[in-house]
């Protein structure tokens, strides 16, 4: 595999789609500790009835997936998908392109 990298542009989408995946799980993360520690309180659930509790977590991880779908090397086009967890991998498995601008490695 030859050892190329991201252009500062694809570099600055790159690190753009890691800060809203970074920003939406740690919100994401503390509204369902929220939700769960207080929903008999809110009214969101009860000994035998999760519905309204079930819509809401749903709605709060379903962004998570879509964010993660979403991922695609910018060089290649291919989708990176579950190899990204919260951040990009260092290295897109389809094309061998390094996910980093040049500049950023020296």
């Amino acid at each position: 595999m030859s050892s190329r990298y991201l252009t500062s542009e694809q570099d600055v989408r790159l690190r753009r789609w890691e800060a809203w995946n970074k920003r939406y799980f740690i919100f994401a993360f503390f509204s369902l500790v929220i939700v769960l520690v207080f929903s008999s309180q809110l009214g969101l659930s009860s000994g035998d009835s999760w519905g309204p509790l079930g819509l809401l977590i749903a709605a709060l991880v379903t962004p998570i997936i879509i964010l993660q779908l979403r991922l695609a090397c910018p060089a290649c086009g291919q989708k990176i998908g579950w190899q990204a967890k919260l951040m990009a991998p260092d290295q897109c498995k389809a094309c061998g392109t390094f996910l980093r601008a040049k500049s950023a490695s020296s």
